[in-house]
């Protein structure tokens, strides 16, 4: 039994639904499909798929094996591109649609450093934080934030997570203390981003539990960067992700406060369209993107924080 050939075939049938389709998406007979289910079942003793006139369905088993096998399949497909595009250049235009909170304060820093390894590739980046199709619109490849949904059909590789913290400045701090409870927010000038799920309180991680703190809002804006320059200038507290935050926090210009507290957890995600015969540009973009994030499941922008 080819083994390697059998999980993809299983993989495929589950992605198609029924063994026909399958068949005709791998250009194979239904009885090789056929066949192969049953020996990949055989070998592992257990069965995999429940099977009716009408429907298909995986078995706890199955679903525990499908989840494994998509990855060894997805990290032989990625061994194979490297290799097939290490003696290739990368070329032409590369179309990437990127969240304006990771563009504008990561990405921006990181395109002359990818640009600098790619010197034929043409950068057109697209920032939008409405939904996108990036296969419709004719990206290339997208960044997504936290909330934002893409097609599950699509690739997607978490880069990092960034936790959403409260700050002020120095100069606010000195004058009105540092709160030391997320309760004690409620006695301070807020600075607020026009959310009216967020108008009148703060949800904050306490003690493993979820407070709603009610806040007094000093400036309401749905534009980050009035908020972000009226915390500077010392008028309150603000809540900002933290990957907005590097520059800010490491010239002191704002203060992390509650430190062990957060608001949530932003997944940032690489997504792309496929990860067989990727184009030499969208591979040296993913393979730069991801050795820049070595620990997705961290949040870089508060390691030295």
């Amino acid at each position: 039994m080819d083994r390697l050939q059998s999980m993809r075939v299983f993989a495929k049938v589950v992605e198609q639904g029924s063994f026909a389709r399958a068949a005709q998406a791998m250009d194979m007979s239904n009885t090789v499909v056929t066949r192969n289910i049953a020996d990949l079942e055989a070998h592992l003793g257990t069965r995999l798929l429940n099977r009716t006139t009408r429907k298909l369905s995986l078995t706890e088993t199955g679903k525990q094996y499908l989840e494994r096998v998509r990855q060894i399949l997805a990290d032989i497909d990625d061994a194979d591109a490297i290799a097939s595009s290490s003696s290739r250049k990368a070329s032409g235009t590369l179309r990437i649609y990127c969240h304006p909170g990771f563009g504008q304060y990561q990405l921006a820093k990181l395109l002359p450093l990818y640009a600098a390894t790619v010197p034929d590739v043409v950068l057109d980046v697209t920032m939008a934080d409405h939904a996108v199709d990036i296969v419709e619109e004719g990206f290339d490849v997208g960044i997504f934030m936290g909330l934002q949904k893409f097609d599950a059909s699509l690739i997607a590789r978490r880069l990092a997570t960034s936790n959403v913290v409260l700050c002020a400045s120095p100069d606010y701090v000195a004058r009105r203390g540092e709160p030391l409870t997320p309760i004690d927010v409620s006695s301070h000038d807020c600075l607020n981003f026009a959310f009216e799920q967020l108008r009148h309180s703060w949800p904050v991680t306490w003690e493993n539990k979820r407070v709603d703190v009610p806040i007094t809002p000093r400036v309401i804006s749905n534009n980050i960067s009035v908020l972000r320059q009226a915390a500077i200038a010392g008028m309150g507290i603000m809540v900002r992700s933290s990957l907005t935050l590097e520059d800010d926090l490491s010239s002191g210009r704002l203060v992390q406060l509650l430190k062990g507290h957060h608001l949530g957890r932003l997944e940032v995600s690489l997504v792309y369209p496929s990860r067989r015969l990727l184009s030499y540009k969208v591979r040296s973009f993913v393979d730069f993107m991801t050795a820049h994030f070595p620990r997705p499941e961290s949040d870089p922008w508060l390691a030295n924080v």
